[in-house]
């Protein structure tokens, strides 16, 4: 998530948002009795204005979590599917999937929970969602029985299978199984019918209010009873309004990058889930994207040169004041530690030298002929390159200055720039720049999600979801593709084959991983209490979406009133 500034009619309704202080002296906030309300902020931007579980990051905060849930949740500590509205399930061989639902279940219409649920989710993914391409992989899906269903595969990819099965709301067949193509993508189910733990309150142009559902499944069939009665979730306007919401305890937990936070967390009324820094744990891995369809830039050596002119204190001690922690070279998180080949990683890897990035390009025939400070290239022409990161994202926009002065200081000519986000994003789409920083893949069940960020093929005349460098390399894709096939518990295989494509990573630098980019997640203690803390108990505070299933919606059961 970033730090923004938004139009001054936006922060002037956030700034009223921010009146939350009790009401006539009743002990309200806002109309709702503050010590059954959690106030959350950080991950909205603009007000709510869908709950369509099927628009995949264009809904309302919580309408995936919340009110939509999934067959199974992971917990990426343990490294564990947790069943979820999936009871059971058997892959009764390689190519076949029988999942078991949960008996019970309701919408919170009353309508029951069964197998044609599941089926019909799946089957909307026959129209353009954004999940339709399981079905290259999918060969049918059947219910056969009330609340069993059968997936049979046409290719066998359970990493890949597992991470939609983990990460995709399942809708109800009464409301959505007829559904046209304009009603799947235009339509903004302003009355969801979800079977989560929380339903549709209201909304306004500042905030989201879910009221807990307290005929929801979970409390008897997982153990878990929602604390709060209500959480309202105000639209994200500007850093200074968040911190003073944070200092004053107007809000419960904020999920946005706040510069000058590790001034203020305290162990106290301001915390995080480390006492010290980073702070905030691993989110996902911002990572320097080179164009491969560029020179000098398609040339490996000079990617390993730039890896290693790179001095990652000087980004995490200067604009991250050490809330984010430097990126292994394999680019994959701490929670995927079991993955990552350590000796490989040890003897290829790189790591800040500028001494070895000069002699890197001597020896590729990187060399200052003229005399200007900067290298030519083999050829002896001259090299101009730009690094794009977006206008307002001032803690990139700070690190892309830090890279470009470390390229500099080796004799690569490196200038940042810093155009409007939407101009960035159709270029590099477009494959019109030269270097951007991108972390668009978070942690989520299996690494394999990374690994298709990087290397996916065939390369299009848009690349808008991964692969934004347009690096082609078969062989690392086919072992993408023999990860994709892994059993969804066989760790062990997973980690041979990650140990291979991650030789071929290290030789080849396709992309620098830089730092993790963190879980930004700041609470208050004044009203709730017992957040997941790195001495306490586990778990993800925070309303992201994405979170919820890897563990977000255990912390609404775990947190407790303040004295």
């Amino acid at each position: 998530m970033r730090s923004l500034r938004l139009p001054a009619a936006l922060a002037a309704v956030a700034l009223i948002a921010t009146a939350c202080s009790d009401e006539g002296g009743d002990g309200s906030s806002g109309g709702y009795p503050r010590n059954e309300t959690l106030y959350t902020t950080g991950t909205a931007w603009s007000p709510p204005t869908n709950w369509n579980p099927i628009m995949r990051g264009q809904y309302a905060v919580g309408t995936f979590g919340l009110a939509y849930e999934s067959l199974f949740h992971y917990d990426p500590e343990a490294g564990e599917y947790v069943h979820w509205l999936a009871e059971s399930d058997e892959w009764t061989d390689e190519d076949t999937h029988v999942i078991t639902l949960r008996s019970g279940m309701t919408w919170n219409d009353g309508e029951a929970i069964d197998a044609e649920d599941v089926v019909a989710t799946l089957e909307l993914g026959q129209m353009e969602v954004h999940y339709s391409n399981v079905w290259n992989y999918v060969e049918s899906v059947e219910a056969t029985g009330d609340l069993e269903v059968t997936v049979d595969f046409s290719e066998t990819r359970p990493q890949e299978w597992m991470n939609w099965a983990y990460s995709t709301p399942i809708v109800p067949e009464h409301v959505w199984g007829e559904a046209s193509q304009d009603e799947l993508t235009d339509n903004p189910n302003n009355d969801p019918v979800g079977s989560g733990p929380y339903v549709y309150e209201n909304h306004a142009d500042d905030r989201m209010v879910w009221k807990r559902n307290d005929d929801w499944w979970g409390i008897e069939a997982l153990g878990l009873e929602m604390q709060p009665t209500y959480i309202v979730d105000i639209v994200n306007s500007s850093n200074e309004v968040t911190m003073n919401m944070l200092n004053g305890g107007e809000v419960d937990a904020s999920n946005n990058f706040l510069p000058g936070i590790d001034q203020v967390i305290d162990g106290q009324n301001v915390t995080s889930f480390y006492d010290g820094p980073p702070y905030m744990q691993s989110a996902n891995t911002a990572w320097l994207i080179f164009n491969h369809d560029r020179e000098p830039l398609n040339d490996p050596e000079f990617r390993k040169a730039l890896a290693h002119a790179i001095n990652m204190d000087q980004i995490i001690e200067g604009p991250y004041s050490n809330l984010v922690q430097a990126a292994s070279p394999t680019g994959l998180l701490p929670q995927w530690d079991d993955f990552i080949d350590h000796e490989l990683v040890e003897e290829e890897g790189h790591r800040f030298d500028a001494d070895e990035a000069v002699s890197l390009l001597e020896e590729a025939g990187y060399t200052d002929e003229d005399g200007d400070g900067f290298v030519e290239d083999p050829d002896g022409e001259p090299i101009s390159l730009t690094l794009q990161v977006p206008s307002g994202w001032t803690d990139w926009m700070e690190s892309a200055s830090v890279i470009a002065d470390n390229a500099r200081a080796v004799g690569i000519n490196l200038e940042s720039a810093t155009p409007d986000e939407d101009l960035l994003v159709t270029d590099r789409n477009e494959g019109d720049f030269d270097m951007v920083i991108n972390n668009e893949r978070q942690l989520s069940n299996t690494p394999w999600t990374y690994y298709d960020y990087l290397f996916q093929l065939p390369v299009r005349d848009q690349q808008t979801t991964a692969n934004f460098g347009r690096y082609e390399n078969e062989e690392a894709w086919e072992l993408v593709e023999d990860f994709a096939a892994v059993p969804a518990d066989d760790q062990e295989a997973a980690a041979e084959i990650a140990a291979q494509i991650q030789e071929i990573q290290l030789a080849e630098v396709p992309a620098i991983p830089l730092w993790y980019n963190g879980l930004w997640s700041q609470q208050t203690n004044g009203v709730w209490t017992n957040w997941p803390s790195e001495s306490g108990d586990p778990g993800y505070a925070t309303m992201w979406h994405g979170w919820y299933e890897l563990g977000s919606v255990d912390t609404l059961a775990q947190i407790q009133l303040a004295e």
